[in-house]
């Protein structure tokens, strides 16, 4: 058994929250899910830094803000020498592999630290027409013809054409050409594989990646998850009729509405999509239950750290709308977070209440592995720092700027989180909107994402009881009580009486952004002078 311990990093793809009974009274039992939860501890109020898929993942391996490593927009991946956790773990002779979907590491110098890269999508394999997919396979293959794979994806790759708000399939394609199927298949194989040796005959730990593309679009599951999901038993979220209407929300969030709102599809369309969404869900929960039997059928689970989350949500029905697009309502920002560990020395069966962000995670991970001497307080070197004995140095780790995660470590935590959205680029206003044609349905998100994705600098404050919202860009602010508005349908921010909350909050913004603002710490003397002046 290895001394350090594995890491087993299951990521899916857009899954909110509030998608699981764990989180909400709206969500559906997933068991497997359900079982990590009680095996370890559940994060209740985990923020993602970015309701974005490159922004949030970036962020997640590197344990920093996208305005530090420059990654803004989802065609800005992760530049050259960043350190980050696939860097640390192969610096630290772990055997490595990312089976799934990527759409982080890029440089070839990254790519080159995977023992094993198998990557899929959510319309198959990469074809090398999109920046973050890369093509080929490396240290094992996908044990099926890929044209079969293909041709599985067919639908779903016509499907990401449909100019319709909502879109969705239940498929009788064989189950087992699915991505879900697949990564669960192959993450499998590669535990056998490890237990046999085939990678290296030493003892050394191993990192994998489990990164499923769902359930984000286009929404397709097996017939045999759909049948699971009656759409007349979907339980639909609260709406606020004409939240959109009035000069409560700012331009760009009635924009997304006009794109994506439901003006004119029936209650029975939306019952089906989410239903497809539910289905998605449940099947990846049955595929991260084989992966967790096989852990323990190789007697592997007890020195393996599980990690359980998501990069960011999907509106599945909330807002009056599906998908996803630069706002920063909960269904987005706030995401599942699970982490088990049978020999860890922490509280099992926890649900930690107080809000922590997602680029906590691996700080935490490099602190319970021993890779480096952290300050069980919070972010920073211990005054007794034997370096020689870490694979993270002193700068390393004040590099970071995610903070340990509470109860698994003892960080108290903060109970505050941060998320940020767009580059500095102009604003998307109506009347740039108004020039597409179609002007609604999933299309147009996509024509209109770039410019979207591009402008201002929008910050999010998240406490347990508080968010607010704001951008330079903006023509209005957000703030929601989510103490008395847990749906956040009514935003306070023009009301006088809570213009000391909304201080509070640009303090704690502003205090953030002065912390984070250094993207490399600057070495920092280990004596007071020079010693030009001895007695």
């Amino acid at each position: 058994m290895p001394e350090k311990p594995n890491i087993l990093f299951i990521m899916v793809d857009q899954m909110k929250a509030s998608i699981l009974s764990l989180y909400s009274e709206i969500g559906i039992e997933c068991p497997e899910i359900e079982r990590l939860a009680k095996e370890g501890v559940i994060f209740e109020n985990a923020i993602t830094p970015s309701p974005l898929c490159v922004p949030a993942r970036t962020s997640i391996m590197t344990g920093k803000y996208p305005h530090s490593t420059g990654c803004r927009r989802n065609e800005t991946l992760l530049p050259k020498n960043q350190n980050h956790a696939f860097k640390i773990w192969k610096e630290a002779n772990y055997t490595t592999g990312l089976i799934g979907k990527n759409h982080c590491y890029v440089e070839k110098s990254d790519l080159d630290l995977f023992d094993v890269r198998l990557e899929i999508s959510h319309q198959g394999l990469p074809k090398g027409n999109y920046l973050g997919a890369n093509t080929g396979t490396k240290g094992m293959d996908w044990g099926v013809n890929e044209d079969l794979i293909d041709k599985a994806n067919a639908n779903r790759l016509a499907m990401a054409k449909t100019e319709n708000k909502i879109c969705y399939s239940s498929s009788d394609n064989d189950e087992n050409l699915f991505s879900t199927s697949l990564i669960s298949e192959r993450s499998i194989k590669f535990l056998e594989k490890y237990k046999n040796g085939d990678f290296s005959k030493e003892k050394q730990p191993f990192a994998l990646w489990v990164s499923f593309p769902d359930p984000h679009e286009p929404f397709e599951a097996p017939k045999r998850y759909t049948d699971m999901f009656p759409s007349k038993e979907v339980k639909l979220p609260p709406q606020r009729i004409g939240e959109f209407e009035d000069d409560s929300s700012p331009e760009r969030n009635k924009i997304l509405f006009e794109i994506m709102g439901h003006k004119n599809e029936s209650e029975y369309e939306i019952r089906e999509q989410i239903s497809v969404y539910q289905a998605m869900c449940k099947f990846i929960d049955d595929g991260i239950k084989k992966i967790t039997e096989k852990l323990e059928e190789l007697d592997l689970k007890k020195n393996t750290i599980i990690i359980f989350t998501s990069d960011h949500g999907d509106f599945m029905g909330e807002h009056g709308m599906f998908v996803k697009g630069g706002v920063f309502y909960d269904c987005l920002v706030k995401v599942p977070l699970i982490i088990s560990w049978p020999n860890g020395d922490f509280s099992k069966n926890i649900k930690e209440k107080s809000v922590v962000s997602t680029i906590d995670i691996i700080p935490t991970l490099l602190h319970l592995q021993g890779l480096g001497n952290f300050s069980e307080t919070g972010i920073g070197w211990k005054k007794k720092n034997e370096s020689k004995k870490y694979f993270l140095s002193e700068d390393d780790i004040r590099g970071y700027q995610g903070n340990l995660l509470p109860t698994v470590t003892k960080n108290k935590g903060k109970n505050i989180a941060f998320s940020e959205y767009g580059a500095g680029g102009p604003k998307f206003r109506f009347e740039d909107f108004k020039k597409f044609r179609p002007s609604k349905g999933y299309r147009t998100l996509l024509e209109t994402l770039w410019a979207r994705e591009a402008e201002g600098r929008r910050k999010m404050v998240r406490t347990d009881k508080w968010k607010y919202i704001t951008d330079s860009h903006g023509d209005m602010d957000e703030l929601y009580d989510l103490e008395n508005d847990p749906w956040e349908l009514i935003n306070l921010s023009n009301k006088s009486e809570n213009k000391n909350i909304i201080l509070e909050m640009k303090d704690y913004l502003l205090d953030w952004m002065i912390e984070t603002e250094d993207k490399k710490p600057i070495q920092i003397p280990k004596k007071i002078g020079r010693d030009f002046f001895k007695e």
